[in-house]
């Protein structure tokens, strides 16, 4: 069982690993925190973009020789197979680390998976240490390897002022890629991902949702944000793809704005207070079968 020091290091590795939203599609954001044997931190890092360090092994750099009989602490099952870089179990094997601390494992992982090698070469290995709160950031990314789409938010404003791009911007930073109403794709923020990971389709036909996301999907997006009004982001609600929903309600001259404030099917998660106007964060409710399955 984790220690106390050991899950205030797994919230820490969380925290660090949100670092990486919106940036390391088509990769999951992944922290990572090593302490020594008395419970010092002595290295941490995250996952920033495909292609680059991992979080283990940035972690593992900053540890040097301290690392040796320490323990890692990691939101993610350390790969166990070479892409761009090599496999972050045989970093963990090579540095001496005696054990070891996983949130989620990885869904993807070949073979037995790297937790299951590590247990094999004799460390100690802890399972679904914090796995909720793992899943605030790692959520999205698993989602899609079941669903084969990605997570889509929708933003609205009710009232007859649009909402500004600055106004998004905390929203935007999460993000992939923009999909707006009249068909264009962007990268969320630009250059974020690195040259040459996303491949985005300039524009995509809003009117069909399905092949919509599979696209976005299949250029790297895992996260994703729809801009346009009811009417457009219909198609996406009958479908039951609007994953998560941010609507602003503003105070309007003479009186609060009105209309639909969510649709049907939408509960809310929280809601913010920002200068003239209330966000209402809302999430889709349990999907029905059709929901999960993937898209053909």
């Amino acid at each position: 069982m984790a220690t106390p020091a050991e899950a205030a290091a797994m919230r820490r590795a969380i925290a660090l690993s949100a670092h990486g939203l919106g940036t390391t599609a088509p990769n999951p954001p992944v922290g990572c925190v090593i302490l020594d044997v008395s419970g010092e931190i002595v290295g941490q890092g995250y996952h920033q973009r495909k292609g680059e360090s991992h979080a283990e092994t940035i972690a593992l750099a900053q540890a040097g020789e301290r690392a040796r009989g320490s323990t890692a602490v990691v939101t993610l099952e350390p790969c166990n197979h070479a892409g761009r870089t090599p496999p972050c179990r045989q970093a963990l094997l090579d540095a001496g680390i005696a054990r070891v601390l996983i949130a989620l494992l990885d869904p993807t992982s070949r073979e037995e998976g790297g937790a299951a090698r590590l247990h094999a070469a004799g460390v100690d290995v802890e399972v679904g240490v914090l796995a909720d709160e793992a899943r605030l950031v790692l959520g999205p990314w698993m989602t899609t390897l079941r669903t084969r789409r990605p997570v889509l938010w929708w933003t609205c404003v009710l009232g007859p002022h649009g909402l500004a791009e600055a106004d998004l911007s905390h929203l935007l930073a999460r993000m992939d890629a923009v999909l707006y109403a009249d068909g264009r794709v962007r990268e969320a923020v630009p250059g974020s991902h690195g040259e040459g990971i996303l491949h985005l389709p300039g524009r995509l036909d809003p009117a069909a949702p399905h092949a919509a996301l599979r696209a976005l999907f299949d250029g790297g997006a895992r996260t994703v944000l729809f801009r346009g009004g009811r009417s457009q982001a219909d198609p996406f609600l009958r479908a039951g793809m609007i994953d998560h929903i941010t609507v602003v309600l503003p105070v309007e001259v003479g009186g609060l704005a009105t209309g639909e404030l969510l649709p049907t099917g939408y509960s809310i998660d929280a809601l913010t207070r920002e200068s003239d106007a209330v966000v209402v964060h809302a999430s889709r409710r349990p999907a029905s079968t059709e929901d999960t399955e993937e898209m053909t």
